[in-house]
């Protein structure tokens, strides 16, 4: 049985091994893990600092594809489910709605731009 820390998303789990054989594997990728862990939070720290840029609710797609049409324009006015924009997404059209009731405040895409899963396209107030 080899014990291993592991994170996921900033939160550590330590977890419990054991193979079907009852061999042991070699303990050395527990010494790899915390080394590469740091390099994580600074990745993410440069896609937290767009999104202070925007003021309001962030709107957020769901998945990857490409902005085919932009809906809403700023400075429209919205309810919760209205849609902003639409993906194409593997020939699907998908559209990225307002989480709340508002303003538009700010589009931060383009028609045309590509996006992915988790990023934040405008902002609603």
């Amino acid at each position: 049985m080899e014990t291993y820390v592991v994170r996921i998303n900033g939160n550590e789990y330590e977890v419990e091994i054991e193979r079907k054989d009852g061999a042991s594997a070699p303990a050395a990728a527990p010494a790899a893990t915390p080394a590469a862990a740091p390099a994580k939070p600074a990745a993410a720290a440069p896609a937290a600092a767009p999104a202070a840029a925007g003021s309001g609710e962030p709107v957020i797609c769901g998945t990857a594809g490409k902005v085919w049409k932009i809906v809403a324009k700023e400075g429209d006015t919205v309810s919760t489910g209205d849609t902003i924009l639409i993906l194409e997404a593997m020939k699907m059209e998908i559209p990225v709605v307002s989480p709340v009731d508002g303003t538009v405040g700010q589009i931060i895409v383009s028609e045309g731009d590509s996006t992915e899963s988790g990023q934040t396209v405008a902002y609603v107030s």
